[in-house]
């Protein structure tokens, strides 16, 4: 199976444990490639929403791609955010090839990145925790019937349709809250002299630069895999946003399947053996 090679992935906002995550399509986005460098910027688990009930497979399989990665070379950095924030008490731990953060700073053929959540900009989460989880709450249900909505036009042959982006749209207090984010992510990039800053948290997608009096960085958000299933590529000195498009794996996802059977058989047989 031929894998893209990439120099950096960043990616955030899995929220695995929710019934809003897109587990599936992340392992099959995973599994397509073959980093050097995966930065998980915060929001993997949601320990906020975990349920015991509630874990599937296909999370699981996820959690032991990114352990894969790292038992094969690939530096693996998890960057804590809110919705995990309960690992904040382990970080700056590091297990061979994966370290635990909070924030991370890296260089680039020369050039700084800033790396971190981004929940520390969001006063509903530092000022009033409980509004926020309850908030979180109702967007994961959200999440779930938009899902039954879009099989439904599926089935139709229409194309699926978004209701948190609609809401975001239409909000203009969640648009400023947008905006404002963005502005206090550069203002700061900028006046530490950092050339990237790097965010995930409120699940927009961006490449943009941004300039003031002070100077200039580029902006990066990850996005996330609820909503946008999107990741950040960074490749021969360029940044580019990698959307999920399931007819651009759809070829592959069989041998994706044929590969798990494999180890599993594989695994089986030593069990046997033992």
């Amino acid at each position: 199976m031929k894998k893209r090679k990439v120099e950096l992935v960043v990616i955030s906002d899995l929220h695995l444990g929710t019934f809003g995550s897109h587990a599936t399509e992340l392992y099959t986005y995973l599994s397509s490639i073959k980093p050097k460098v995966l930065v998980l910027n915060g929001d993997i688990i949601d320990i906020w929403q975990f349920r015991k009930s509630y874990f599937p497979q296909t999370h699981l399989k996820v959690i032991q791609k990114i352990i894969s990665f790292a038992s094969k070379g690939t530096k693996v950095y998890y960057i804590t955010g809110n919705h995990d924030e309960m690992l904040r008490k382990f970080s700056d731990m590091n297990m061979g090839n994966l370290a635990l953060v909070d924030k991370l700073v890296l260089e680039l053929d020369g050039k700084k990145a800033w790396i971190f959540h981004g929940d520390v900009f969001d006063a509903s989460v530092q000022h009033a925790k409980w509004i926020a989880k309850l908030g979180g709450l109702g967007y994961d249900y959200l999440i779930l019937i938009n899902r039954f909505v879009n099989w439904c036009l599926k089935q139709l042959g229409k194309e699926p349709y978004s209701f948190s982006k609609k809401i975001k749209a239409s909000v203009k207090k969640a648009v400023k809250h947008i905006s404002d984010f963005e502005e206090t992510a550069t203002d700061l990039a900028i006046e530490k002299e950092y050339d990237y800053v790097i965010c995930g948290h409120i699940h927009e997608p961006k490449i943009m630069e941004k300039e003031n009096k002070n100077g200039k960085t580029l902006y990066l958000n990850s996005g996330d895999w609820v909503e946008n299933l999107t990741a950040l590529e960074y490749n021969k000195k360029r940044w580019k946003l990698h959307y999920y498009k399931q007819h651009e794996y759809q070829e592959d996802e069989n041998l994706f399947e044929m590969e798990d059977l494999v180890s599993d058989q594989l695994l089986q047989s030593i069990l046997i053996t033992k």
